[in-house]
């Protein structure tokens, strides 16, 4: 029940992926009806994994695309965004797990129901 996420420069269009309905033009995400309620820079990180599903992303590259510039070593800031989005999709779908942690690489987003 996968859907292909829109083109990157795709912003305005609404599209699903699984049990979720990602609103660009609104910075929401839906799972199952259930708003997610991320904030601009957490509904930003979403996106950027949502746009590459099953495709892990590198830390760094990450850090260059949400805050510019080469990631300063032991900077922590993707991990701690990674960390509040996965809480927010946890609390709204329980039994289901998006972003998946590739140690040492980064991070992979590929929804996976749990149940």
């Amino acid at each position: 029940m996968l859907a292909e996420p829109p083109a990157p420069d795709s912003r305005d269009n609404a599209f699903r992926i699984a049990n979720l309905e990602v609103r660009p033009a609104e910075l929401q995400v839906l799972a199952d009806d259930r708003r997610a309620g991320f904030t601009v820079r957490e509904f930003e990180l979403f996106f950027l994994l949502a746009r590459r599903i099953d495709a892990v992303v590198q830390r760094p590259e990450i850090y260059t695309l949400m805050w510019g510039g080469e990631m300063p070593q032991r900077n922590r800031s993707v991990d701690v965004l990674i960390r509040k989005v996965r809480a927010k999709l946890e609390q709204a779908a329980p039994d289901w797990r998006y972003v998946h942690t590739h140690f040492g690489i980064g991070y992979r987003f590929m929804p996976e129901r749990l149940r």
